[in-house]
């Protein structure tokens, strides 16, 4: 779909395809209600404004929509396509290296109440374990901002593949 497309959708439309690129009903509605954008460009910025405008309720919210790093069952079933091609590096990862990952996103999951969010594009499975091991440490509030900031990349690159 083309810009022009996308700022013709009907509202409930474009909503839906928002939220296909971050899982924030508030944010996607958001976004929406900005249209039309004039240019790729106007529609990035205002979609980052609008992220970092995000509460931690909805923050939370968009970490739901994905699969944990190095869960490779749940990559195979419930989000087969988009996050197996996010994370097709750690489907290849030798099997150490994946449980040594699920381990400490349990870990981290459970010290934060919320799952470690990278941007997992370019990245193999031993670079996510390092940023893992270097950020399981951080407290709360930071690994949130870190997850939001992440969040906000992964958004990002959604929304440009949306507008191929």
């Amino acid at each position: 779909m083309n810009l022009d497309q996308f700022n013709q959708l009907p509202k409930a439309e474009a909503v839906a395809q928002l939220y296909t690129c971050c899982h924030c009903r508030n944010w996607a509605q958001r976004v929406a209600a900005l249209r039309p954008f004039d240019s790729r460009e106007q529609l990035l910025r205002a979609a980052d404004d609008v992220w970092r405008d995000a509460d931690e309720e909805e923050i939370l919210e968009a970490f739901k929509g994905h699969a944990r790093i190095g869960d490779i069952e749940l990559l195979r079933s419930r989000y087969a396509g988009r996050a197996t091609a996010e994370q097709g590096q750690v489907v290849n990862a030798s099997e150490s290296v994946l449980r040594e990952l699920y381990a400490l996103n349990i870990e981290y999951e459970q010290r934060y109440g919320f799952i470690f969010i990278v941007c997992a594009t370019g990245k193999s499975a031993e670079d996510m374990l390092g940023l893992l091991k270097a950020r399981i440490d951080n407290g709360r509030v930071i690994e949130l901002m870190n997850g939001a900031h992440e969040q906000a990349a992964i958004t990002r690159l959604r929304l440009e593949q949306l507008l191929q």
